[in-house]
């Protein structure tokens, strides 16, 4: 199970999570975001993949944060097409779209993106594009009809480390790659703490499947 953390906002607090070794660092670039992204990553292991989040953005704004910050995954949170996707994977960045979901979801959806993108992800539908705070419902992905990896978001901290190992002993964790965190790890919004982050992924490291 992979990790990936997402809203990081301040250049010591990026050092010191990525020294607990993540396989994804999210940065927000989407600027109604109370952790909307504009500072300077510092360098950070290569083995790491820095992924750009965006909501609705120009093609055009996408392209310069790439060519900016050196991404390796873009992130779209909004209502971007198949075309969009189509695009912007043609600048060779793996693409991660986002669907929300709370309690049902019509799968059928994903059939246009199936071509268009590297990888799902699942989020809880709630007020803001993302860092809710809550988990919706898992049960639903037991009707996952892909074979696209897909990273599982929304209100996950270290109370959700139970349910976390259940869902991988159930046949709808087979294609889960990853676990997103946010906002449950926060001090404030975009200030992670690196002590919790570290006794998850340590946890995390250890769930088998089933």
């Amino acid at each position: 199970m992979k990790l990936k953390v997402c809203g990081m906002k301040y250049q010591d607090n990026i050092e010191a999570v990525a020294s607990l070794q993540p396989d994804f660092m999210g940065f927000i670039f989407y600027n109604k975001s109370s952790r909307y992204f504009e500072g300077q990553i510092p360098e950070i292991s290569k083995s790491i993949k820095k992924v750009g989040v965006f909501v609705d953005e120009k093609v055009e704004a996408i392209v310069d944060k790439i060519e900016k910050y050196n991404l390796d995954a873009l992130q779209l949170h909004g209502h971007e097409s198949p075309e969009i996707c189509k695009l912007l994977k043609s600048t060779n960045k793996e693409i991660i779209k986002v669907f929300s979901i709370k309690d049902e979801f019509d799968f059928s959806v994903l059939n246009n993106y199936e071509d268009v993108c590297d990888y799902f992800l699942f989020d809880t539908k709630g007020k803001l594009p993302g860092g809710n705070g809550y988990t919706f419902n898992w049960d639903v992905l037991k009707d996952y009809p892909s074979t696209k990896p897909y990273f599982l978001s929304g209100g996950i901290g270290l109370d959700e480390l139970k349910k976390i190992k259940e869902f991988n002993k159930s046949t709808a964790s087979k294609y889960c790659l990853a676990v997103d965190v946010n906002s449950k790890f926060e001090i404030e919004a975009g200030l992670k703490n690196s002590e919790e982050l570290k006794k998850f992924k340590a946890q995390i490291c250890h769930v088998e499947r089933m």
